[in-house]
C-alpha cells in the first residue's frame, strides 16, 4: 500500500496531468516533456502510474465525470423526478451541467478522447466508455423511478445519453450551440408524450418488467 506521502503526491501529479492535457491535448503528447512541465522525469511518472495511457485515463476521468457528479447530487438533494415536469427539469440542467463554463472548456478534448477510444480502445478506451456507461445507468434509473418498465428505460436513457454527447460536438465546428440548446429541447419535445403515459399509469404496468 503506498505511503501516505506518496499517495498524496499522486494526487497532485494527477490534478498536474489534467491540467497539462486540457491545455495541450493528446494528440502530441509525450512522456519526457510533460515530465519536465510537471518538474518531475519520465521514470518517476511511470513508478506512480505504470503506462502513460493509464496516467492520462485516470486524470482525466475525474475531471470527465464533473456533470455526473453533479446530477447525482441533484437527485439526492431533491430527490428523483415523479412526474414528467420535472423529469423534463432536471433532464434540461443535466444539458445545461454540460455547458457549463468548466466543462465547455473541455469539450474539445472531450472529442480527442473519443477519437483516441476508437482508434486506441485498449488506451484509452476505458474513458468515455465508463462515462457513457455511467450516464445510461443513471438515467434508467431515473427513467424507471417514474415508472417506465427497464427495457423501454434503458432505451430512452441510451437516446438521451448518445443524443447529450452527439449534440455537443458540432457547435465545437460551428459555434451554434443556439441550435444545439433548441435540438435537445426538441428530443425532450419527442419523448415527453411517453413520459406522461408512463406518469399516468407505467408504474403500475411496468412493476413487473423492473426486476
Amino acid at each position: 500500500m503506498p505511503r501516505p506521502s506518496d499517495t498524496a503526491r499522486r494526487r497532485d501529479l494527477l490534478d498536474q496531468v489534467r491540467d497539462y492535457v486540457l491545455r495541450n491535448g493528446l494528440a502530441n503528447l509525450s512522456l519526457r516533456p510533460l515530465a519536465r512541465a510537471l518538474g518531475t522525469s519520465d521514470r518517476m511518472l511511470l513508478y506512480y502510474f505504470g503506462t502513460k495511457e493509464r496516467m492520462v485515463a485516470e486524470a482525466l476521468a475525474d475531471y470527465e465525470r464533473r456533470p455526473l457528479l453533479r446530477a447525482r447530487e441533484l437527485l439526492e438533494s431533491a430527490g428523483p423526478p415523479r412526474d414528467p415536469a420535472a423529469l423534463r427539469r432536471f433532464m434540461t440542467e443535466v444539458w445545461r451541467q454540460f455547458r457549463a463554463p468548466d466543462v465547455r472548456t473541455a469539450l474539445p478534448l472531450y472529442l480527442e478522447i473519443m477519437s483516441a477510444g476508437v482508434l486506441h480502445p485498449d488506451r484509452y478506451g476505458s474513458v468515455m466508455r465508463d462515462v457513457v456507461t455511467s450516464w445510461t445507468d443513471l438515467l434508467t434509473s431515473v427513467l424507471q423511478d417514474l415508472g417506465m418498465p427497464r427495457d423501454r428505460a434503458r432505451t430512452q436513457a441510451t437516446l438521451l445519453t448518445d443524443a447529450i454527447f452527439g449534440l455537443l460536438l458540432a457547435p465545437l465546428a460551428d459555434g451554434h450551440w443556439d441550435r444545439a440548446d433548441a435540438a435537445f429541447q426538441a428530443l425532450l419535445d419527442s419523448l415527453e408524450p411517453e413520459w406522461h403515459a408512463t406518469g399516468s399509469g407505467g408504474r403500475a404496468r411496468g412493476g413487473a418488467d423492473a426486476d
